[in-house]
Formats: structure tokens, C-alpha cells, sequence
């Protein structure tokens, strides 16, 4: 029995059903209220807000059906399960559309009323769920759960929720690691669509064969390998928010058919003849300059123009200090509770470092820094070994490799240049996304080169 299960109410003007059904309720662990009629069934409703009612629809003074509707202008979501004899089956039905849970015909067995109370009550304890799911996800995802003690992150966190209000089209823009996602996730979970759902694609990590059909979706037989009928992310984001990430990615084919699903809010499967109608707010995402690429010709101007009604800019790590300390602490608690260890928090020293480094890969490398650290840790606290080799320097001269380094700073040439290069790969992969063969071609160095080098610095 769920714990929410705590009183039942019977209302039904035949004595014989209260004293039959009361024990049965008191054994499924519920106390018990009995009521003779409509009217006192719903001041009972009134005094103790009961999990259950179980109401007959034939009483004196106020019927079933009027106690039934004033039960749910109280309580919309209360649960109602009606008592009806076989020639009233109609008039119950009628009454599950007004609100009601269920009915049972008279004469009934104790068994199903058993039964039909054990699934009501798994969906009130799903509902529940569902509910304290969703305050969850507000709170940690909504524009107060990025944390920050930076004066322009806090205008761009009240920019947020001024924006999750609206319907508007959202384009999110900054650097690999800044959040970006999280921008997105928090307008979803502060809009009037929070209870929809938040759809997420990476344009970049979907072949370009496949992205209208991961859009879109395909008919059954559209190609080969269409075995049946998908739906695509426009209809799973349905009454939600639809975000795609890395947009400048997209071939300017599929720019063309996102531009006309933004326009007229229909498209087509592929392999589809009809249209289908979407209910969908989109935002979008960049690491890439789409300004630039309009120049070039690589995006479209009218789908730029679409997209870019509210633009907003994430900020670098490394133009907001003073939220390192603030995220590592909220990191290593996270991941603290993830690998059930406990660390009270980092030594000066790896503070120090922490504090010193640059961040070319932003949020996300220092993420993935603290989460190292976590799982190489063996002491109470964070150690300067614990971190990552780029990280664990303390000193500006290695945070930045370009800075010239001071005489105490002075070690064996090759470590030196080794932490220049690696450096400067971890800053490329950070540009391109991780992406590595962009990585490569950016460097002027071969796929294979690369791979050597990730290797050899230890670098993930």
C-alpha cells in the first residue's frame, strides 16, 4: 500500500454497502468515513480530503452525479470511483468525462473493488512522481538552477526567464562548454511548455543522410532499412521544446525544410504524402560565428533571420572567475554523491590551480576535471595529483603556456613544450567540439598524428 493512501470515503444511503465495504478499505490499510448522502458525503470531502470516494449515484437530498461535480471544482484531481446500477452504465460513463476515475455496476464483486482502489491508487503514486519529477527538473534546470556569482551571468540567468515566457524562436550562442544546453533546458522548464517535452538533437553527431529523418521522421518503406513508421523529433517534442544543437552544421538542403517547418508549422515524413501539423518551440544552438557563414554562403539568410529573434550569448569560464570555485564545489559534490565517496573539498594548492587555469573547454572541462579527481582521489580532500596534467600546474605561466615562465618555473624542455602543445590541442578540441577530425584539419596535422598526441598527454 503507498504511503499516500491515508482515508477512503463511502458515500451511498444503503447502510448494508458502508458496513460491507468499510472493513475491506480498513484492511487495505485506509481509516474509513462513511456518509449517508450527497450532501454530507461532500462536507466529509471538504473536512478530511480523503485519497479515495467511493460514491453511488442514486441519493436523496444530492445525487451522485452534482456530488461528483462539486468534488472536482474542489479538487480536480480527486479520485472518484461511482456505484451504479447495470441501467445507469450510460449516465457513468458520461460521469468519467466530467472527472470521475471509474465505476463499478451493483451487484459488485469485493474483489474488483479491491482491485480497481490498488490501480487508482498506483496512478495517484505515478501522478505524484510525475509532479515532484518535474519540480526537480525546474529546480535544477530552470534560469535559478545556473549557478553563478557573476554580475553578467545573473542578466543573462533574468534574460532567460524573461524569454521562457514567450513563444519566441530562441538562437543561443558560445563557445564549446559554456552551457549552451542548459540555456536551452532552462527556457523549456520555465515556460508554459515545462510540462511538455524538451527534445534534444545534435546536428552534428547525426550523419547528414539521416537527419531529415531523425527530424521528420519516415513512412514505413521510405528506404531501405525502413522497417515501419518512425516518428521524428518534431512530433516526440510535440506541445514542447525542440533543441538542436551545433545548427551551423546543418547542409543547406535540410536549412530549407527547417526554415519551411518554422514558417507554415507542418511538414512531411519522409516517404510522406500528408502534412502533419507541429506545436513546437525550437531553440537553437552555435559554437560556430552563423553571421560569418551567411557571408560565406554556408547559411541561409532568410533561416538566420528566422532563427536569430532572441539571440543570447553564453560566457566563457574564463570571463567569469569567480564562479570556478563555486561550480567545482557544486561539481565535486555531484560527483561525490555519484561515486559514493566522501571528499570534504580541495586542498589550497588544487584550488590554486583551479583558479589559475585558463579553461579553453570551459564548464565542461572543469566538469570533467573535478569528476577525474574524484575517482583518482584516495584522501579527504582534492590534491594537485588528483588533477588532470594541464590543470595541475598552480602557476599562471603553465595556466597560460604562452606567458614566459619564471626562473623557478623552469623544467626539462620537452615537459615544457609537451604542455604548450597539449594545450593548444585540448583548446582546438574545445573549438570543434571534440570533434576530431575538424580538430586535425585545424591543426594541420593528420587524424592519426592527433590520435598519437591525445595519447601520449593523456587527454580524453
Amino acid at each position: 500500500m503507498s504511503d499516500i493512501a491515508t482515508t477512503a470515503l463511502i458515500v451511498d444511503d444503503d447502510e448494508a454497502i458502508c458496513h460491507m465495504l468499510a472493513p475491506v478499505f480498513s484492511r487495505e490499510g485506509f481509516n474509513v468515513i462513511t456518509a449517508g448522502d450527497g450532501r454530507e458525503g461532500l462536507e466529509a470531502f471538504r473536512r478530511h480530503h480523503p485519497t479515495i470516494v467511493l460514491l453511488d449515484i442514486r441519493m436523496p437530498r444530492m445525487n451522485g452525479l452534482e456530488a461528483l461535480k462539486a468534488i472536482i471544482e474542489i479538487d480536480p484531481k480527486a479520485t472518484v470511483i461511482l456505484m451504479t446500477a447495470f441501467a445507469e452504465v450510460g449516465t457513468a460513463v458520461q460521469a468519467m468525462r466530467d472527472g470521475a476515475f471509474d465505476y463499478v455496476i451493483k451487484p459488485f464483486d469485493l474483489d474488483e473493488i479491491r482491485l480497481l482502489v490498488r490501480r487508482a491508487l498506483e496512478i495517484n503514486t505515478m501522478r505524484a512522481d510525475i509532479v515532484s519529477l518535474r519540480r526537480e527538473l525546474s529546480e535544477r534546470y530552470g534560469s535559478e538552477g545556473i549557478l553563478t556569482d557573476n554580475a553578467r551571468m545573473m542578466e543573462l540567468r533574468e534574460t532567460i526567464a524573461k524569454v521562457a515566457r514567450s513563444q519566441a524562436t530562441v538562437l543561443v550562442q558560445g563557445e564549446s562548454g559554456t552551457g549552451k544546453e542548459l540555456v536551452a533546458a532552462a527556457i523549456h522548464y520555465g515556460s508554459p511548455r515545462s510540462e511538455g517535452p524538451f527534445v534534444r538533437v545534435n546536428c552534428a553527431a547525426i550523419p547528414e543522410g539521416l537527419l531529415e529523418s531523425e527530424f521528420f521522421g519516415h513512412e514505413k518503406g521510405a528506404f531501405t532499412g525502413a522497417v515501419s513508421r518512425r516518428r521524428g523529433r518534431f512530433e516526440q517534442a510535440e506541445h514542447g521544446t525542440l533543441f538542436l544543437d551545433e545548427i551551423g552544421e546543418m547542409s543547406r538542403e535540410l536549412q530549407v525544410k527547417l526554415l519551411r517547418v518554422l514558417q507554415e508549422r507542418e511538414f512531411e515524413r519522409v516517404g510522406g504524402e500528408h502534412s502533419i501539423q507541429t506545436d513546437v518551440r525550437v531553440v537553437v544552438a552555435t559554437n560556430r560565428d552563423l553571421e560569418a557563414m551567411v557571408r560565406e554562403g554556408t547559411f541561409r539568410q532568410d533561416l538566420f533571420f528566422r532563427l536569430n529573434v532572441v539571440s543570447l550569448k553564453t560566457i566563457p569560464l574564463r570571463e567569469r572567475p569567480e564562479d570556478i570555485q563555486l561550480l567545482a564545489n557544486h561539481f565535486l559534490e555531484r560527483f561525490c554523491a555519484e561515486n559514493a565517496v566522501t571528499i570534504r573539498g580541495f586542498d589550497d594548492a588544487a584550488m590554486e590551480c583551479l583558479l589559475a587555469y585558463s579553461w579553453p573547454g570551459n564548464v565542461r572541462e572543469l566538469a570533467n576535471a573535478v569528476e577525474r579527481a574524484v575517482i583518482m582521489s584516495t584522501t579527504p580532500v582534492i590534491l594537485v595529483e588528483n588533477l588532470p596534467e594541464s590543470v595541475a600546474c598552480g602557476k599562471a605561466a603553465l595556466s597560460d603556456p604562452m606567458a614566459m615562465p619564471e626562473a623557478g618555473d623552469i623544467r626539462p624542455l620537452r615537459e615544457m613544450v609537451g604542455r604548450f602543445e597539449a594545450h593548444i590541442i585540448e583548446m582546438a578540441l574545445a573549438q570543434n567540439d571534440g570533434n576530431r577530425a575538424r580538430t586535425a584539419l585545424q591543426l594541420g596535422i593528420s587524424r592519426r598524428a592527433l590520435q598519437y598526441k591525445l595519447q601520449d598527454y593523456g587527454i580524453s
